[in-house]
């Protein structure tokens, strides 16, 4: 996807994969800096982790609690610090930048493949990990009317409802199944990775057809079985292709400084997931 984009805006960059455990991230991210790469993203375990060893945090990264795209920026000669891509020669000095590109890609993925806006919609929000989080700030931050909450550790859904009732007090959250229908049902849990992985969604206590639409942040299989179930019960259903798509375009964008060729990154992101 990103070597496609990359291509196309005729950029003479690659980008590349590397296994880094947990305790060597720092060090990774100090090797790239000093390296002048452009830029990196990362991915579990590491999105936590790295809020501790960047040098300037953007407001989304803040806001979510997690980074998942860094831009390398060097202080140009009047001091202000600029992306590493404006520069002719490595700078002297030189910076790592967080971002969080992954909470605006959910909410434009659930916008633009399934046509909603989420403000004012009910929303059933399985997991409260931290893809579920993330997503359930970003929906308590965009206008949900009413977020419900499930996990299979409820504790972490409680203390996930305690600190939306915190920074969003005009958003309703509740920690358990809705007593009717909803608007939205998203899945931020794993289960739908593995054929033989039951269902997210408990059956006895919530009847799949009475929800509007189905987001599954899932996306390979392409259909996993709580997509399957969502289509023959009438549903709008969409796996996480468009929120893995978004989060790349906008990371694109952040070292590029160019609008990203967004229908390009997905035919590569969808030809090399689905062949």
């Amino acid at each position: 996807m990103q070597n496609a984009g990359m291509a196309a805006l005729g950029l003479n960059w690659r980008y590349l994969a590397f296994d880094v455990r947990p305790e060597d991230l720092r060090w990774a991210i100090e090797g790239a800096r000093r390296m002048h790469f452009i830029g990196l993203n990362l991915t579990v375990p590491h999105k936590i982790l790295a809020l501790e060893w960047m040098d300037h945090l953007d407001a989304s990264a803040r806001a979510w609690g997690a980074v998942n795209t860094i831009r390398f920026e060097g202080r140009a000669p009047g001091g202000d610090w600029r992306p590493l891509r404006d520069f002719q020669e490595p700078p002297a000095e030189v910076r790592s930048h967080g971002f969080n590109t992954d909470a605006e890609a959910i909410t434009r993925a659930i916008r633009e493949d399934l046509g909603l806006e989420v403000a004012g919609l009910r929303v059933l929000l399985l997991g409260a990990g931290g893809a579920g989080r993330t997503a359930a700030l970003k929906l308590a931050a965009d206008g949900v009317k009413q977020l419900f909450l499930v996990n299979r550790t409820e504790s972490k859904a409680v203390e996930l409802a305690a600190e939306i009732h915190q920074r969003h007090p005009e958003t309703g959250v509740c920690v358990g199944y809705p007593p009717g229908a909803v608007d939205l049902v998203i899945n931020a849990t794993s289960l739908g990775l593995g054929p033989a992985d039951p269902p997210p969604v408990d059956a006895s206590r919530f009847d799949l057809s009475s929800a509007g639409a189905v987001f599954d942040m899932i996306y390979r299989p392409a259909e996993t079985p709580l997509l399957k179930a969502a289509r023959a019960g009438g549903c709008r259903a969409v796996n996480g292709l468009g929120m893995l798509l978004y989060q790349g375009v906008k990371a694109l964008e952040l070292w590029t400084g160019l609008p990203a060729p967004v229908e390009v990154m997905r035919r590569a992101l969808h030809e090399s997931i689905y062949g």
